[in-house]
């Protein structure tokens, strides 16, 4: 059973920075990312980075937010700068399994909470 374990949310006020990690109980995946539910709404991107490196994000956070990953350490990092309230949400470290038809694990979430 893989598990990815996040760290790093909290209360912060607009305009400060969180840095959120997430930590895979086995190496060898393929794209690794962060994706965020604010109430009432649908989970969404954030960022995502594949095993070579190649990077996307959410046009909201472009600027922003910084994804990176240690794949000896089998960890996703994702540093969050200039926060907005419209940060605020629940978010998930995601991780998708090397091969043709990938399996997609999730991490149980952390809250991320920016007051205005």
């Amino acid at each position: 059973q893989v598990q990815l374990v996040e760290s790093g949310g909290g209360l912060v006020q607009a305009g400060g920075s969180l840095r959120l990690s997430c930590a895979a109980s086995r190496s060898s995946f393929n794209a690794m990312g962060w994706y965020r539910q604010a109430p009432g709404k649908q989970r969404e991107l954030v960022a995502r980075i594949t095993r070579a490196g190649s990077i996307n994000y959410a046009d909201s956070v472009k600027g922003r937010f910084t994804i990176s990953r240690d794949n000896a350490k089998s960890s996703v990092y994702l540093q969050m700068n200039s926060l907005k309230p419209e940060d605020t949400a629940v978010y998930y470290c995601n991780a998708e399994s090397l091969g043709l038809r990938p399996t997609v694990y999730w991490g149980q979430g952390t809250q991320v909470t920016v007051s205005s």
